[in-house]
């Protein structure tokens, strides 16, 4: 792997998002894996995408029926959210299953789940976060998300008592439904956001103190997505994580809100592509 790779930065406004996604290149015509295979093709890695708090895995139907439609064989786990060793530990299940080279998508929480998940997953050659915490070696969340201002999703949460299984009592913390849509989805229609609040999966507390064992994107390449109007994750500390990463490529898109793969699914898709044909 080139120990220096080359950096591209591409800016996504409202009119340029076509040209952002033209300058990431057609999505890719779908073809089976008989003949992909018949004409000494390389098979496509499968694309696993993992969602973050507050959500659940159909926040990715958008960017998902995109990259089936480009023949790429795509799977989007639950997340448990009950902590990021469980997290992890179920995610790297998952990967291992997985027949072939894979790419791991994380956003928001996810970037977390992912970044400790590939570590010795011999099989992830792409690490995408999209909106997401992209924690070091020994970092907790609860720290890094104050490392810049902008965030206003602490001050939205809701935190509700539930009792574990060996007689402990956790926490989980639930998007205020007063408080949703500005901390959340901004960008999105309040209808749509009504029910995204309805339905939203909330995430442990431990999550945001569990440290970070081991980070994978120190040996696997990755790419990056910055939600510029981003008011749970700080735009300026998404643009810290990826350049510390070193990532290989980082779209900007002014005006997406944290669930830009929901508001923006083309610009997501096409860089999830860009980072499975890098590493094919």
């Amino acid at each position: 792997m080139d120990p220096e790779p080359t950096r591209r930065h591409v800016l996504a406004t409202g009119a340029a998002a076509a040209g952002a996604a033209a300058l990431l290149g057609p999505l890719s015509s779908a073809a089976s894996a008989a003949e992909r295979s018949a004409a000494g093709t390389p098979a496509k890695p499968t694309i696993v995408l993992v969602h973050g708090g507050f959500a659940d895995a159909s926040c990715w139907n958008p960017v998902i029926s995109r990259l089936q439609r480009a023949g790429y064989e795509t799977i989007a786990p639950a997340n448990p959210l009950r902590g990021l060793p469980t997290d992890a530990a179920y995610i790297a299940s998952v990967v291992e299953s997985i027949n072939g080279p894979g790419v791991l998508v994380g956003h928001s929480y996810g970037g977390a789940v992912i970044t400790n998940a590939a570590v010795g997953a011999t099989n992830v050659k792409a690490l995408v976060y999209i909106a997401a915490f992209v924690p070091d070696m020994g970092e907790q969340l609860a720290v890094l998300i104050n490392k810049y201002p902008g965030s206003i999703i602490q001050a939205a949460t809701r935190p509700v008592p539930y009792p574990g299984p060996d007689g402990t009592t956790g926490t989980d913390l639930y998007l205020q439904a007063d408080k949703f849509r500005a901390a959340f989805a901004a960008d999105l229609p309040v209808a749509t956001t009504r029910l995204m609040q309805a339905t939203q999966r909330p995430f442990s507390a431990t999550c945001f103190t569990d440290v970070t064992t081991a980070a994978a994107w120190h040996t696997i390449p990755s790419w990056g997505l910055v939600a510029a109007s981003d008011k749970a994750i700080p735009a300026a500390l998404e643009r810290f994580f990826y350049q510390r990463a070193g990532a290989r490529a980082v779209v900007e898109v002014p005006g997406a809100s944290h669930v830009a793969m929901i508001s923006h699914p083309d610009i997501t898709a096409h860089l999830i592509q860009d980072a499975a044909k890098t590493t094919t």
